[in-house]
């Protein structure tokens, strides 16, 4: 069974084929390249096609084809486990060495099985004179082929991160505008609103500071769509615009405590992370048994990640992390957001308190793919 799922992860058909349909060309032309030499070059040779065909390229294209198919699933775990190109290039130069030894292997093999020779016959210095007369071409065809393994899995590489590329703006763009979406609904706008001119008579500059929230909030979602990661300095000051925004509404029931490691604010992070996690928090966590409502945000390294924790003393979960992904479509995109860019590298997790007293929501990635320069 592990052999089968091993096989399953590093075989590719379709190199595959391309393997087989480069060296069945080179042997089109070396047949070609053999009959004119007979018929035009030296006449005396004689090839039959039967032995040509048979003798000669048959086992020694199921030969090459099966040892560079295995070439090929293990180069494929050379490059998944970042081995260094130093030892990449050592190991193929003894593997090129090894397909002939393996080839003269194989045909001796042959010979003894159809009875064209009896193991006596065999002699170490015609085997190692036919395996010296063809060690460059060996060698050239080995490398040859080693370069078509690399060049498919490169042009692979390629489309796919080409892919995952597209697939993260469009999830950027969806983000930006279900956030405008969610934050600009009627009742939001008019409740926001109705607050800034409650205010104007008897706080105005709190209501100047209330529209200059708005615009600039607005601003950030609207004009820079196109940045798919931004510092965590920026994060804050965009989230920032958003809460200064709520607290108006909620007043005094809804305090917001920081805790950030000061050393992190310069390091790039993907592009709203926080808000729909801290919408969330608030969305869910007001209940008629949690009328004040606290919210912790944290950013600090822990081993190799970077984590945010955002905790708040709401009511509790009462469904599973799937299913809240399901119903929520800012942590859905957050989800879908994270693993094109991580690949299950990240950590994402809700969960009720352990001691019961609220709701904490974790984000974990590999500090290795942060750039904090």
């Amino acid at each position: 069974m592990k052999m089968l799922r091993i096989q399953r992860k590093y075989f590719d058909g379709k190199l595959i084929l391309l393997l087989m349909g480069f060296y069945t060309l080179f042997y089109v032309f070396f047949i070609l390249k053999t009959l004119y030499i007979r018929e035009f070059m030296a006449e005396n040779v004689k090839y039959s096609m039967t032995h040509l065909i048979f003798k000669d390229f048959l086992i020694d294209w199921i030969v090459v084809i099966s040892y560079m198919s295995l070439i090929a699933m293990s180069t494929k775990r050379l490059i998944i486990k970042k081995v260094s190109w130093s030892k990449i290039f050592f190991i193929h130069l003894f593997l090129s060495l090894t397909i002939g030894l393996v080839i003269r292997v194989m045909i001796n093999f042959q010979n003894l099985i159809t009875g064209v020779t009896n193991i006596w016959d065999l002699s170490i210095k015609e085997n190692l004179n036919n395996f010296m007369s063809v060690l460059d071409l060996n060698f050239l065809i080995y490398f040859a082929m080693v370069f078509i393994i690399y060049t498919y899995y490169f042009v692979n590489q390629v489309k796919e991160e080409e892919e995952r590329r597209r697939k993260l703006e469009i999830q950027l763009v969806n983000t930006r505008m279900k956030m405008l979406t969610s934050q600009l609904q009627p009742h939001f706008l008019f409740n926001t609103l109705n607050d800034i001119s409650s205010l104007i008579e008897i706080d105005s500059k709190s209501a100047r500071d209330t529209i200059a929230d708005l615009s600039y909030f607005l601003r950030e979602i609207l004009y820079n769509n196109d940045e798919k990661f931004i510092s965590l300095e920026k994060e804050l000051q965009v989230l920032e615009y958003y809460l200064n925004i709520v607290k108006m509404r909620f007043s005094d029931h809804l305090i917001i405590e920081e805790n950030i490691e000061l050393t992190l604010m310069p390091c790039k992070i993907p592009a709203i992370i926080l808000q729909p996690i801290i919408e969330n928090s608030i969305k869910y966590g007001y209940s008629y048994d949690h009328a004040k409502l606290s919210i912790k945000i944290s950013v600090y390294t822990e081993k190799d990640f970077i984590v945010f924790k955002i905790e708040n003393n709401g009511k509790l979960l009462t469904e599973n992390l799937s299913t809240l992904f399901v119903k929520g479509l800012g942590l859905s995109n957050l989800n879908e957001r994270l693993l094109s860019l991580y690949e299950n590298k990240h950590i994402l997790t809700m969960r009720n308190k352990p001691d019961g007293s609220g709701v904490e929501t974790l984000i974990k990635l590999p500090f290795n793919s942060v750039n904090c320069s």
